[in-house]
């Protein structure tokens, strides 16, 4: 395993998942300046990285996912409206083209619900917690805002007004998780998920990804004709003719991304 910074690693699996790991287990995992710098670099590394095909986002230790940001840090420089590159965020400011997978191993609270909802997909530990308490400190979620486009509009309400926890049990129910796993089997479970992804024609599945995200963002027919431009590539691919065929022929496909 690699460091981007002692903050944040990188490990790259020879099948193509990068596991991108939150390594402050002392602070919570928080929100810190050198964990933001680390986790910018690290997305940056991933999306760079030809071999990297997926990434799973995850927390060191089994208290916390990541707790948030760094109250002490803003109360040191009084904080008022975050600049909108401040968090690492990927679909704000961070642009990937490969999908992602939060591995929610503790708490997940304010900034760290941020962080696991700004992935494609989510795997939580029996054992976590979810919770916006921007209400409790006087502070505000904006980024909570496409939370509309994934889970019910009265949850979403007394979520954000509230501020009280909900179990990893009730975020499955909710839609907000895909997947539920013991502790120990977290990450193994995310790797299961992720290997489902990948064993995927690579340009459908980049496709699939943008179709979901446009369909959130337009109406339904402009979403409807921006999805078909957006899958024209995959289907003129010679990945495309390769699918059908290896069906016919009985056999696991070859995928070379072209």
């Amino acid at each position: 395993m690699t460091a981007m910074s002692d903050a944040v690693l990188f490990d790259l699996l020879p099948d193509g998942i990068a596991i991108i790991t939150i390594n402050r287990p002392e602070q919570r995992n928080c929100l810190s300046l050198e964990v933001r710098d680390g986790l910018f670099a690290a997305w940056e590394r991933f999306e760079n990285e030809d071999a990297a095909k997926i990434a799973i986002l995850t927390g060191k230790g089994d208290a916390a996912f990541c707790a948030g940001g760094d109250l002490k840090e803003m109360v040191e420089r009084q904080l008022q409206v975050p600049p909108r590159d401040m968090f690492p965020m990927p679909y704000e400011n961070i642009s990937l083209s490969k999908p992602t997978i939060a591995a929610v191993n503790g708490v997940a609270f304010a900034g760290g619900w941020m962080i696991a909802q700004a992935c494609d997909l989510c795997v939580a530990s029996t054992t976590a917690k979810f919770a916006i308490t921007e209400v409790k400190v006087g502070r505000g979620s904006p980024w909570a805002a496409p939370l509309i486009h994934m889970i019910p509009q009265r949850i979403y309400m007394e979520i954000v007004l509230t501020g009280k926890p909900i179990t990893a049990q009730r975020a499955y129910e909710i839609g907000l998780v895909n997947r539920l796993a013991d502790p120990e089997a977290l990450i193994d479970t995310a790797l299961a998920l992720a290997r489902e992804v990948i064993d995927g024609a690579p340009l459908s599945v980049a496709a699939a990804r943008e179709t979901v995200m446009l369909s959130t963002e337009m109406g339904r027919s402009a979403a409807i004709d921006a999805a078909y431009a957006v899958h024209e590539r995959a289907y003129c691919s010679d990945d495309a003719q390769e699918g059908p065929r290896a069906f016919s022929e009985k056999r696991k496909p070859k995928w070379t991304g072209r």
